[in-house]
């Protein structure tokens, strides 16, 4: 056995760490409750910032955590062009600030009268660019926010696109092989993309379904294969979809939704095939004729 697997601190890790791996709450949240006297491992409640345990031992919250994070809420807007997703830059506001008593939408499924103080740690779980348009998630809850743009994230977005050759030809010519390129095999920045779904979905327009959220990322895919983005709206995260949520409105993500990947991601798993993504077009390229 080596010095440091015998050494006492061998196998230990951050309590705020752990209890942030196993899905109870972000670290900034585990370290506020800490410091609380609200956690509690293997029946001892630990009070001390910095706290290492093994992974083996019992965490346990009391009832006054359960409390605070059933209060958290999250937020689902439909974003209009023009706002950035999260601290105002270069004169454009946040989106946050559409988060506002007139502009929940009438519809909502939550009958949850809406307090000004729920702005107060709303987060964006994700980006959405200035030009950029579609659902933004909005979060005071920590487990949202790492489900959706942790490091192990697997949700899925699924965007639509309208573009057009950036030579001025017609998308009618854009080669098949381009379209494999956006669905599995460019590079961002030197590094390769995860594997995609893009598929066309009318003469104009691309669906895209992504496992990553790179800066700018659609825009630069497109880029790469000589297409211009002239719109881009995101209409789905996992399994929430924007639905009928009219744009600049918002809504309350109910108690029995879910961002867990959707049955269409399930249904496409991200294999390639020219029939299942370009139905419209024959192997030269060329639409079929109807």
């Amino acid at each position: 056995m080596s010095e440091q697997e015998n050494s006492p601190g061998a196998g230990l890790v951050r309590l705020s760490k752990r209890m942030g791996e196993l899905g109870i709450c972000s670290r900034r949240e585990a370290d506020s409750w800490i410091e609380k006297g609200w956690v509690s491992v293997d029946g001892v409640k630990i009070t001390e910032l910095g706290t290492k345990i093994r992974p083996d031992q019992k965490i346990t919250i009391n009832n006054a955590a359960k409390t605070e994070q059933a209060e958290k809420v999250t937020i689902l807007l439909n974003k209009p062009l023009g706002y950035v997703s999260g601290q105002a830059e270069d004169g454009y506001e946040p989106a946050k600030v559409l988060i506002t008593d007139e502009n929940h939408w009438s519809e909502d499924p939550v009958k949850k009268v809406f307090k000004p103080f729920q702005r107060k740690g709303l987060v964006p779980a994700g980006r959405l660019d200035i030009n950029s348009t579609g659902l933004l998630v909005l979060t005071q809850d920590g487990r949202v926010a790492k489900k959706l743009v942790g490091e192990e994230s697997n949700v899925d977005k699924e965007y639509i696109v309208r573009v057009t050759p950036a030579d001025g030809t017609s998308n009618a010519d854009f080669p098949e092989e381009n379209l494999q390129l956006l669905n599995f095999g460019l590079e961002i920045d030197g590094k390769k993309l995860l594997r995609a779904k893009v598929e066309w979905i009318n003469d104009n327009q691309l669906r895209f379904v992504l496992r990553e959220g790179r800066n700018r990322q659609i825009r630069k895919m497109c880029e790469a294969v000589g297409l211009k983005v002239l719109q881009l709206k995101r209409v789905r995260i996992g399994g929430i979809n924007l639905g009928k949520l009219p744009i600049g409105n918002w809504r309350y993500l109910q108690e029995n939704e879910s961002f867990e990947a959707s049955s269409y991601h399930k249904k496409t798993s991200f294999s390639y095939s020219k029939k299942s993504i370009s139905p419209k077009r024959n192997l030269n390229g060329n639409r079929k004729k109807s």
